[in-house]
């Protein structure tokens, strides 16, 4: 039989070095993470060849003494933790004292650091863990960390790595989570010599959002913000028409620290239900910050997986908050240019009185001549009035205040003038105080602005206009939407039917343990299910607006939400059900329909009833004036 042997300390640390160093971007991941506890306000990331050759971390933080510099790249050596009950709430990216000994392990390193307050710093060169040289420096203050030929000495490890490309796009979106992580901290990235992201730093998460995804798609954003049970959420969110076929481009983080977490995915993918099209995923750039000794940090060698005290309340924050922002929101799609574009506005006062309903059975040239000439403001009918921005002349500008969304604090109002730029307003948090009965009452109401229904094309698309602007409308998804949200207030009973032949699957271990537990709920949405041994379930009965093909489907989704959020929602399973009637009912495509039929749609999506069909396709898409004469050659 083989013998037990203690492992030479080299063997050691290559094995634990494999636990750390993944690929090249696992250094950048633990370089720029260090930098940042070493409270740096800029972090520069350079790379060649995918990091393979070479990687270089620069930053002006606190540096590192000089007789601390060669302890550092010992195993368990770290100044970050004293004693155990540090262990029980961690506020640092790092703490275990590993990352140092694992990356000079597997590669060649060089060390350039001044303390503050020092007069000179330290080189150090070390090669395999070892050091191999050491001199004072003159250098800034602050700390470069060049890391080269990385796994040189593990070939085993070396020939799995991808091709240059791959591993370098592999450390520059890992320099794009941080970036999004510590919007406090400008960020710099060169590939190859070239210089690919660099962020303000300037602490808000709006400017760090612009600069790694770009004006294009960070226009699809909306901001985010809540609180409660002791859990702030904070961030930007996706519209549902700018989801995307990948969930590529969810960032969560949790105390500032880059996360992955299925109930924070969950969470935020439950908020779109209803709004978003099958086979699409929302992107957002979520910071959930809550108390440190509710989470714990040190569950996995990489740090990308925390577990929480309480999932059901982070699953609840994330929810309720993701939720909110997309209720506040009132933009409609653009048939070009984005579904965010929009040019900055003069504020004008809306004169439309309340008696003013006519409008709606006018002629073109009847509206035009009582209304002017459509040059009124690009307004969505159904947007919350916005106060003027101060200028710095103390008049007003015509622009909506910026919502700061910093990583740090949300759900109350920051301290200071924000800036104004053409962005929807903040959703209001979670628990937000009542107004006072006296402001309530003299608030003005809006009146909204004036539109008419100008006919239908293809017997498909209901022709809206309003002030400068043409909207089309998808009678069938506005129907759809209608009957869904009237089926869902009257509450649903499911008509149960019996199976002539009764279904039986076998799901996996965790679900079906689930939906064992469950099997009440089950009759409460219209199953009769069982144990049938050998871990099958048999369903005798199920709602008659459920196939039996679709059986399995279903109650598998459902075990799904059980295993994720601790719970099923009974309104999200319920929903599913009711997509089917809802869809069936509605009025199709190329079908006739008098203009009283086509009035009331109309009226459903112009006052902000309707937005989204269930399946999450837009309603109505905009064309604007300018668009119109950029085709015709007259802007």
């Amino acid at each position: 039989m083989p013998h037990i042997q203690q492992l030479e300390p080299h063997v050691a640390d290559l094995i634990a070095a494999g636990e750390v160093v993944e690929r090249p971007a696992s250094v950048v991941k633990e370089l720029m993470e260090n930098a940042i506890d070493a409270a740096a306000a800029t972090v520069t990331v350079e790379v060649q060849h995918g990091g393979m050759t070479l990687i270089r971390v620069t930053d002006d933080g606190c540096g590192i003494a000089a007789g601390e510099a060669e302890t550092a790249f010992l195993r368990h050596a770290t100044s970050k933790i004293r004693s155990e009950y540090d262990l029980e709430a961690i506020g640092t990216l790092g703490f275990r004292g590993e990352a140092l000994a694992a990356i000079s392990a597997v590669s060649r390193v060089e060390l350039l650091t001044r303390a503050q307050g020092a007069q000179l710093g330290i080189a150090l060169s070390l090669e395999g863990g070892a050091v191999v040289a050491r001199d004072e420096a003159g250098c800034p203050q602050g700390t470069t960390m060049v890391v080269r030929d990385l796994f040189y000495n593990t070939p085993a490890r070396l020939k799995f790595m991808k091709k240059d490309a791959a591993e370098g796009a592999a450390c520059f979106a890992m320099v794009q989570r941080v970036a999004l992580s510590h919007p406090e901290v400008s960020v710099k990235f060169l590939r190859d010599g070239k210089q690919e992201l660099r962020t303000p730093g300037d602490g808000k998460l709006q400017s760090a959002l612009y600069a790694v995804l770009g004006r294009d798609l960070a226009l699809g954003f909306v901001p985010v913000g809540g609180s409660g049970e002791e859990m702030t959420v904070a961030g930007f969110t996706s519209l549902p028409t700018c989801c995307r076929g990948t969930r590529g481009y969810q960032h969560f983080f949790v105390n500032g620290r880059y996360v992955k977490s299925r109930t924070m995915t969950a969470a935020v993918e439950e908020a779109y239900a209803n709004q978003k099209m099958v086979g699409k995923f929302p992107g957002c750039v979520l910071h959930l910050n809550t108390r440190l000794n509710a989470v714990d940090v040190n569950v996995h060698p990489t740090k990308q997986e925390v577990k929480f005290g309480s999932e059901k309340r982070v699953f609840d924050a994330v929810y309720y908050a993701v939720k909110s922002a997309l209720e506040a929101d009132r933009t409609r799609p653009q048939l070009e240019g984005g579904a965010r574009e929009r040019p900055l506005r003069a504020a004008v006062r809306d004169t439309a009185a309340p008696s003013q309903t006519a409008f709606r059975n006018q002629t073109a040239q009847a509206f035009r001549q009582e209304h002017g000439s459509p040059a009124l403001p690009l307004r969505d009918v159904t947007a919350p009035k916005q106060p003027p921005c101060p200028d710095a002349r103390g008049g007003t500008a015509s622009a909506r205040p910026v919502p700061q969304a910093p990583a740090a604090a949300v759900g109350a109002s920051g301290a200071g003038a924000p800036g104004c730029a053409a962005v929807p307003a903040p959703p209001r948090p979670l628990r937000a105080p009542a107004a006072p009965e006296e402001d309530r009452a003299a608030a003005p109401a809006p009146a909204p602005e004036p539109w008419r229904m100008a006919g239908e094309v293809l017997h498909t698309y209901i022709i809206v206009e309003q002030g400068d602007k043409i909207l089309l409308i998808d009678k069938h998804a506005a129907h759809e939407r209608l009957n869904f949200d009237r089926l869902k207030a009257e509450g649903y009973q499911p008509m149960v039917q019996a199976l002539l032949t009764p279904v039986v699957f076998t799901p996996p271990a965790e679900e079906g343990a689930a939906l064992l537990a469950q099997l009440p709920l089950l009759r409460r949405f219209g199953f009769e299910a069982e144990e049938f041994g050998g871990g099958a379930l048999i369903v005798r009965a199920a709602p008659g607006d459920v196939a039996a093909g679709e059986i399995e489907g279903v109650l598998t989704e459902l075990a799904g939400r059980l295993l994720i959020t601790g719970r099923a929602d009974p309104e999200a399973a319920r929903d599913a059900l009711l997509h089917t009637m809802a869809c069936k009912a509605a009025v199709k495509g190329g079908q006739r329909n008098g203009p009283q039929e086509l009035q009331r749609l109309a009226e459903a999506v112009m006052d902000g009833t309707v937005k989204y069909c269930p399946h999450g396709r837009p309603v109505a898409i905009e064309l604007t004036r300018q668009q119109l004469e950029k085709r015709f050659g007259r802007a």
